[in-house]
């Protein structure tokens, strides 16, 4: 049985951008917090052990698509923008990788659709859909629910 971070990494890097998982992995990070305090990027990023400049560039993005909220200066930082339960995992794949992943063709043809269907359209219609409300139904609560620290976590 593959335990829960190599299970993480070898699926969500089939399906999305690392920033995007870095963001996934972020935001779970920010839900599993007792405390409703803003959190410096740099401290996120030092539990994560992920490039904190980077890192700084995915916050930005979820601050811009109203995910997180964030506050600067000294004792600044970011937080979620509303309760965990109601942040998907979608809208957060949504706001650093957009929609293609629950929209487009799975192999990037650009004429690919109804009309002109590609050879794998139909199968990937159907598997888009059920990722697209799987997606939707996975909250940022589910994961800090379901994963620790140490899932979370990048490398060892």
């Amino acid at each position: 049985m593959l335990c829960r971070s190599v299970f993480w990494t070898l699926y969500s890097s089939f399906v999305f951008s690392s920033a995007a998982q870095y963001a996934v992995r972020a935001t779970a990070y920010l839900g599993s917090l007792e405390q409703d305090g803003f959190v410096p990027a740099r401290s996120i990023a030092g539990e994560l052990n992920i490039p904190p400049t980077f890192l700084s560039k995915v916050l930005r993005q979820l601050v811009d698509a109203g995910i997180l909220s964030a506050y600067r200066g000294p004792t600044g930082g970011v937080r979620l923008a509303r309760p965990a339960s109601q942040v998907s995992v979608r809208q957060i794949v949504e706001a650093i990788d957009g929609d293609a992943l629950f929209t487009e063709c799975i192999l990037g043809l650009p004429g690919c659709g109804n009309r002109k269907p590609c050879p794998m359209h139909e199968a990937w219609a159907v598997h888009r859909s059920a990722l697209a409300e799987e997606f939707e139904r996975q909250t940022v609560d589910t994961l800090s629910t379901a994963y620790t620290l140490g899932d979370l976590r990048l490398g060892p």
